[in-house]
């Protein structure tokens, strides 16, 4: 017993040096133990997912029995019923990659063909042990078409800028599948949403496919808040994620195991790609990912680590069919910006001069408006709270009916079409007249009661008249009910000749005449 405890002893200490960065050979030196059986109990260490922490509260015997249960006793491994086992596994791994394979089901196979074989928990117990073994980082099992992992490599290439010839750092983005390890790498400017989300995109096609989920890291241009169980995405790779039917998962803080996947492909890629993309001077963004392109197509066609089979052809077997069909066409990028709901219960997308209603009770309240070519959308402390097709028509109201307070909702039939296709009734140059009146930037409600204060001379004194005054007033380019009422009240209108240029005659004072810039 008491050799028990000095051993126990030294594996601790070995698992506490590994962990302060003591070289394997140090450990030695100092432990007093073999080199082999230092690096025996750091890979089981590494397999175990266990902290430092955990290992320091474990009794020596219990200690002992665990790093027993790890490691298949040594006579198991002469035994023929162990060797077989084994042999199977590779392509048990490969099999269970398919969402209808179960442990259960392999295990079939292997006594079908081993008839004196394992029973199925052994057999499934020492396939865990094997996995672990062979591949302590990347020994979690992944179904085919579940996920995606993303993340960006620490270390950055360069281009060189062809006008200044400085060098300018790039980013690498990496993705990877879960299940067959297929990686995607490009080169791109920043990790801002833009590039990320063109990243995310171009990995899918590349693919060709979609899966489930997207693993992400918590970058700012996938998560504004992270959280273990409800973290806040950010609302462009929200929008994102839905035009894909995908789910977004990012990783949980201070859980370095959802992100081993890709951390470890980070790590090949800085053996393989790297290496021969650096080697060469790249001038443009293009150039440089056509190196990575052909680096990558080597990296993906490679056999897999002790394996006799590689991600490609993994992938053509096993989960290019589970992948979903890619959308019909690609996504749009949503850009953002903050307004304050204005008191009739629009805001106005600076960039086209054009107001969108939102609900009436979130009149004076901060909103996030998310555009695209084609959407805009509102939002309101990340809830939706309205979208409307893209108008791009300066000084134009778009109106959901619901969005208005009861009182104000009988305006809702009054739109600039409305008193256009009213207009053209009555001539062409009162539907001029109309557009020009509409295109003054005046509050829509004022707008449209001067429209129909217009409009309302027909009826009052008939079309021929109505239309002569619209005529008199664009030629002096004056736009207002009270110009109207001015001219037809003195006759005006009965006076049709043109006015010639440098001639111009000026209305006569009206008391009642505001002038076009009365309500700017």
């Amino acid at each position: 017993m008491s050799n028990k405890l000095i051993v126990m002893s030294k594996v601790r200490n070995i698992i506490r040096l590994y962990t302060e960065g003591v070289s394997k050979q140090s450990i030695g030196d100092r432990t007093g133990l073999p080199r082999n059986s230092v690096k025996k109990y750091i890979r089981l260490f590494l397999a175990s997912d266990k902290s430092p922490e955990e290992f320091e509260l474990m009794s020596d015997t219990e200690l002992e029995q665990f790093f027993m249960d790890m490691v298949p006793r040594h006579y198991v491994e002469d035994d023929p019923r162990y060797i077989a086992a084994v042999a199977f596994f590779p392509e048990m791994e490969k099999a269970l990659k398919h969402r209808e394979n179960t442990k259960e089901k392999q295990w079939q196979q292997y006594i079908a063909l081993n008839p004196d074989g394992y029973r199925v928990s052994q057999f499934k117990g020492y396939y865990i042990k094997w996995l672990k073994v062979r591949n302590p980082v990347m020994h979690m099992e992944h179904k085919a078409g579940e996920k995606m992992y993303v993340d960006y490599a620490g270390q950055k290439l360069h281009i060189i800028d062809p006008e200044s010839g400085q060098e300018v750092p790039v980013e690498v983005f990496v993705a990877i599948l879960g299940a067959s390890q297929l990686t995607y790498v490009e080169a791109s400017y920043s990790q801002k949403k833009e590039d990320f989300i063109g990243s995310c995109e171009n990995a899918l096609h590349f693919f060709g496919g979609v899966p489930n989920a997207i693993v992400t890291d918590n970058l700012k241009s996938a998560v504004i808040k992270g959280n273990r169980y409800e973290p806040t995405l950010n609302e462009a790779f929200r929008d994102f994620v839905s035009h894909y039917t995908m789910s977004a998962l990012p990783a949980a803080p201070y859980k370095p195991k959802y992100k081993a996947l890709v951390e470890g492909a980070v790590k090949i890629i800085y053996r393989t790609i790297y290496g021969m993309v650096k080697e060469r001077v790249y001038s443009s963004l293009e150039l440089i990912n056509k190196a990575i392109g052909e680096a990558l197509e080597q990296h993906n066609n490679r056999l897999l680590q002790n394996r006799p089979f590689s991600r490609r052809q993994l992938f053509e077997e096993t989960e290019r069919q589970t992948l979903r069909p890619l959308a019909d066409h690609r996504y749009e990028l949503k850009h953002r910006m903050i307004v304050t709901v204005m008191k009739n219960n629009y805001v106005n997308l600076t960039e086209d001069k054009h107001y969108y209603s939102v609900p009436y009770h979130f009149i004076g309240k901060k909103v996030t408006l998310l555009y695209s070519q084609s959407v805009v959308e509102v939002y309101h402390r990340y809830e939706r709270i309205a979208i409307h097709n893209r108008s791009r028509q300066p000084y134009m109201y778009t109106t959901v009916n619901e969005h208005l307070a009861s009182k104000h909702r009988y305006m809702s039939d009054w739109n600039p079409n409305t008193f256009i296709e009213r207009a053209e009734e009555v001539g062409p140059e009162t539907k001029q007249y109309i557009i020009e009146l509409l295109n003054t930037r005046q509050h829509p409600e004022q707008t449209y009661r001067s429209c129909q204060g217009v409009l309302s001379f027909a009826a009052r004194v008939g079309k021929e008249r109505l239309n002569n005054a619209c005529r008199r007033a664009l030629q002096y380019g004056d736009y207002g009910y009270q110009t109207i009422k001015a001219i037809l009240e003195r006759g005006l209108d009965g006076n049709t000749d043109e006015a010639e240029p440098g001639n111009d005659q000026p209305l006569p004072p009206h008391d009642n005449i505001r002038g076009k810039n009365y309500y700017r």
